[in-house]
């Protein structure tokens, strides 16, 4: 039997950049989230064929080097970004003849606040969808609005802090970190407002704001202000509700390659994450 081709590398390698300048309240950012697959080929049939890995890059390594051009190249968009990983595998291992890298972008947009783009808190393009819902009996009904799988995130002024230390804890305190979620969100009508539509816009509205111009302790405390924020700007609410995952972006460790990751390359993770809910009313 002969092997007729053979490849291998690393995929689902999710990495998210952020560049900009500046610190606290006003800092500028730029956000680019990339799903990575970087793919080789050249002399590594003896892997296959005689379990010998002697000229074989381990993928941990190739997931390296994606994180390592990464922080390289912060505003590198996705094609000079793939076209840059592939050079530096290629640069970097004789033995390859080719490498193919992909990458799928999760475009993020900047939130605008009162009609002004906001320095770093972002939408994800295709954004969720609405929902409605009427339960009713012969005494009356209740109606309820909201969003589904709507995703936003601020590339700073969050953090996680002051918590309950024991044995299992292995989590640091930080004050620097990206708050990411995709919102379920359900709010019930004590009475109609004069239009559904214009309301449920002014309720998103407010609620992105808060979370966006204020400093987030965690995500309990923004899901809380936010919540508590609509009901004061449309008083034909009476209860909010918010569930969201706290949609993790871990801070990768570029110390052994001699850089510093400085909050500015994390890898994505869906799982496990924080699961974070609460129903405000009057």
């Amino acid at each position: 039997m002969t092997l007729l081709s053979s490849t291998y590398g690393k995929g689902r390698v999710r990495v998210m950049r952020v560049a900009g300048e500046g610190e606290g309240e006003g800092a500028w950012r730029e956000v680019r989230e990339l799903d990575v697959r970087a793919m080789l080929t050249g002399d590594i049939d003896r892997a296959f064929t005689r379990a010998d890995n002697s000229t074989t890059v381990s993928t941990d390594t190739i997931k390296n080097v994606v994180n390592v051009v990464a922080r390289e190249n912060l505003d590198a968009g996705a094609e000079r970004f793939c076209r840059a990983v592939a050079e530096r595998l290629l640069a970097s291992y004789a033995g390859m003849a080719t490498a193919t890298v992909s990458a799928r972008e999760t475009r993020w947009n900047r939130l605008a606040v009162d009609g002004k783009p906001h320095p770093h808190a972002f939408t994800r393009d295709g954004n969720g969808f609405g929902t409605a819902e009427v339960v009713m009996d012969r005494s009356g009904g209740r109606v309820s609005s909201g969003v589904s799988d709507f995703t936003f995130l601020k590339a700073t002024e969050s953090g996680w802090a002051g918590y309950v230390k024991d044995p299992y804890t292995t989590i640091p305190e930080t004050h620097d970190r990206i708050a990411a979620t995709a919102m379920e969100a359900t709010w019930r009508w004590e009475r109609d407002p004069a239009d559904f539509a214009a309301a449920n816009a002014r309720v998103l509205d407010t609620m992105l704001a808060v979370f966006a111009e204020t400093y987030s302790h965690s995500v309990q405390d923004s899901l809380y202000r936010m919540a508590k924020a609509a009901l004061d700007a449309v008083p034909e609410l009476d209860t909010v509700s918010l569930a969201c995952p706290n949609k993790h972006y871990l801070p990768v460790n570029l110390a052994p390659f001699g850089l510093s990751a400085d909050n500015r390359v994390f890898t994505a993770t869906d799982e496990p994450h924080g699961q974070i809910e609460c129903t405000v009313g009057r």
